[in-house]
């Protein structure tokens, strides 16, 4: 068999593995929800299935094209990779919804800590696949080295991603429905750095605990791999 073709079929068999146990893992959090409603009788928490489907997509547009091949792959390279980068910091934006814990009448506090920590930990292991497929894309390409630089500087601007959502309260299609005042306080942001301290200590920090965060599971696939 050739090496190429053994490789195709032993990335398909991760792959396969790798979104049943994903799609597992995010039906519990379904469940949780779902659980709290019947427990509670409100409706609080299920926005976090909203989030949840938010966090699938790049995942989903990763897969599409780490399936794709030759000319395919050329041709909806670009703007599945624009569209990848613009919803890609809904994955790892579950986990600011840690701000809504808190005791509620009618369900146990470590209830709704369980469902917050599964959603979170769903959005960052989604983020973190669907990057992985992003990386081996660019390095395929480019090298090793740029493939780190594009992970890293993807993960900054996630990071940047996670403030506009939490506290600009823009969502990714605002883009589209109202670019010109996005764009306004993002330049504004940018150019006039010092007045906006918040917005570069969220941006910096958790960028640099989604990298190292990233980092460690790489490195931990690598050791089990050896």
């Amino acid at each position: 068999m050739p090496t190429a073709s053994l490789s195709t079929q032993l990335f398909s068999r991760a792959r396969l593995a790798l979104t049943f146990v994903l799609a597992a893992s995010v039906a519990l959090s379904v469940l949780l929800v779902l659980g709290r409603v019947v427990l509670s009788g409100r409706y609080f928490f299920v926005f976090m299935i909203w989030n949840l489907l938010l966090a699938l997509i790049p995942f989903a547009i990763s897969t599409m094209l780490a399936a794709a091949r030759g000319p395919l792959r050329a041709r909806i390279l670009v703007p599945a990779g624009a569209a990848w980068l613009l919803f890609f910091p809904n994955a790892p934006y579950i986990l600011t919804d840690f701000f809504h814990l808190e005791a509620r009448p009618g369900v146990p506090l470590w209830y709704d800590l369980l469902l917050i920590v599964s959603c979170a930990w769903n959005g960052l292991m989604l983020a973190y696949a669907s990057l992985s497929d992003m990386q081996r894309l660019v390095q395929q390409r480019l090298g090793l080295w740029p493939g780190w630089v594009f992970a890293a500087v993807a993960l900054l601007l996630s990071g940047f991603g996670i403030y506009l959502g939490r506290y600009l309260r823009f969502n990714s299609w605002n883009i589209l429905t109202n670019p010109l005042t996005l764009f306004f306080d993002i330049m504004n942001r940018v150019l006039h750095p010092f007045s906006f301290p918040g917005t570069w200590g969220v941006t910096l920090l958790f960028g640099l605990f989604l990298l190292l965060g990233y980092g460690t599971v790489r490195v931990l696939g690598q050791a089990q791999e050896e």
